[in-house]
């Protein structure tokens, strides 16, 4: 007689691993919506908030520029002060702190560094921004009842926040066991500055110059690089990418010594800002669901642009800076070749005078085809966003690009070069499996590129069940902040 069958115990499912981390102070030289000029204001805006909804309490620390609205200023409490050293200066620091989104800021108050007609591009920028670093850890370990474990730091602006945390700030108890993270957003902007003012301002002993020596002078991104817990960027691929000459503004040295401690973390979009469900800029609002409504909207944009409507011939359209950088050159060299096609094609932009002049020629030759807006109207990207058919981005290089993610939330499908954040956000289309978000192309060239739209033409004049589900996929793609948060969170877990 067979011995009786036991039953198999089935496996517990595990528990979630606890999350470690729960302060992160987030040092900026910009952030929304208090002052911004560009991207990395806008991920200082997004990405703190999204950590807070994710249960890590972050906390923004900035300048207070002079320029900051005063509908802001005015409601700001006053938290203390207390004092720097810059060599030989004394200067002082007060900290204000107020709230957005849930959010709270703090403020580096100084006059004399501040109260400047830009946040950047002053005369003294390598001490403005050495006070900054200074300040932000002297506020920390004398001023704030608030205790980061990690300290985010971005860009050049900050980049020696980690060099001073190590060199002068490791024997404060409320510091001692404080980790950094570093992330570049544009490298090619490092703080580059006189050697002289490793000593002079940083007032570094000398056998820590090396920190922040590279190339023979002072450079604030490598000194960041060099002493930061982990370092990221945005998006995986150009994370590979800063280890090619080609991309890395002569750091590629440095950033291949230290790749164990780089990664790449794509950044997300406001979904609440851009979602055509909600986006009061199109004519008709839509959803992945009444995606058809995108058609009226193309008809009302070829009214308001003046070109003729043409149901069942795409738009092509860009919304971009006219640059080099942003593969003006291979669209130059095939435009001819691309007006000659069964399509239309609308940009919107403003940049460099060769790219600006020559399309406007090519305007007025093929003015039933192209329209040219030299300006910018966040009204009018969103118009476009939802009623053109593709969206073109041929970036030379592209860190992450949003305006690739933007563009699919509307449905509007993307022929991108496959670099930086674009390869990783735009999947090319399987005509086969009728899978992907778009249309990629490799080399950086001009008929490279042009095959990859005539493949998206194609696909638009002849598949039309790959075409719609190209829009679903697209517009059905999770670009939400959420993701990135959740990214960074495990990363500050990790070095923690």
């Amino acid at each position: 007689m067979s011995e009786p069958k036991t039953k198999k115990k089935t496996k517990a499912p595990e528990a979630p691993s606890p999350r470690h981390v729960k302060t992160v102070l987030f040092a900026t030289g910009e952030a929304g919506p208090f002052l911004r000029s560009g991207g990395l204001g806008d991920v200082a805006a997004a990405l703190p908030q999204a950590l807070v909804a994710d249960g890590v309490d972050t906390r923004v620390i900035m300048p207070l520029y002079s320029k900051i609205p005063s509908t802001y200023t005015d409601t700001m409490r006053f938290v203390g002060k207390t004092y720097v050293t810059l060599g030989w200066r004394n200067q002082y620091v007060g900290v204000f702190e107020s709230n957005a989104g849930g959010v709270t800021y703090y403020f580096i108050d100084n006059e004399y560094y501040f109260d400047r007609n830009t946040m950047y591009g002053q005369f003294d920028d390598a001490e403005r921004y050495a006070f900054f670093a200074k300040a932000v850890l002297e506020a920390v370990a004398n001023v704030l009842d608030f205790g980061p474990e990690v300290i985010h730091c971005n860009d050049w602006h900050t980049g020696l926040i980690p060099v001073f945390l190590d060199v002068f700030y490791r024997s404060v108890p409320k510091l001692a066991g404080v980790k950094t993270v570093y992330t570049i957003h544009n490298i090619e902007f490092q703080g580059k500055y006189d050697l002289r003012l490793a000593r002079d301002i940083c007032a570094l002993p000398e056998d820590k110059v090396s920190l922040v020596e590279y190339g023979g002078c002072l450079n604030m991104m490598k000194g960041a690089i060099e002493c930061a817990n982990a370092v990221t960027t945005v998006s995986p691929t150009y994370a590979n990418e800063l280890q090619e000459p080609f991309y890395a503004y002569d750091l590629d040295g440095i950033l291949k010594e230290r790749r164990y401690k780089i990664s790449g973390i794509i950044n997300g979009i406001d979904t609440k800002l851009y979602d055509p469900k909600t986006d009061s800029a199109l004519f008709v609002p839509f959803d992945v669901n009444s995606r058809q409504k995108r058609e009226e909207n193309k008809k009302r944009l070829c009214q308001l642009v003046n070109l003729p409507y043409r149901k069942g011939v795409p738009i092509l359209c860009m919304v971009t800076r006219m640059t080099t950088q942003k593969g003006f050159d291979l669209l130059l060299d095939v435009a001819e070749e691309l007006l000659q096609g069964e399509l239309q094609m609308v940009i919107l932009g403003t940049g460099e005078w060769k790219y600006e002049t020559a399309f406007k020629d090519l305007e007025h030759r093929y003015g039933n085809k192209l329209r040219l807006i030299i300006n910018f109207s966040k009204d009018l990207a969103s118009k476009l966003y939802g009623s053109a058919d593709l969206f073109l981005m041929p970036s030379k290089f592209e860190p992450c690009g949003l305006s690739q993610m933007i563009a699919m939330r509307y449905g509007c499908i993307p022929v991108v070069r496959e670099t930086g954040g674009l390869k990783d956000t735009v999947f090319p289309f399987n005509p086969n499996t009728k899978e992907g978000r778009g249309f990629t192309f490799y080399a950086y060239d001009g008929h490279e590129m042009l095959g990859a739209i005539w493949r998206a033409v194609d696909t638009y004049y002849n598949d039309k069940e790959g075409w719609d589900k190209l829009i679903v996929s697209a517009m059905s793609a999770d670009f939400g902040w959420e993701t990135s948060a959740r990214k960074y969170a495990e990363l500050y877990d990790s070095i923690l």
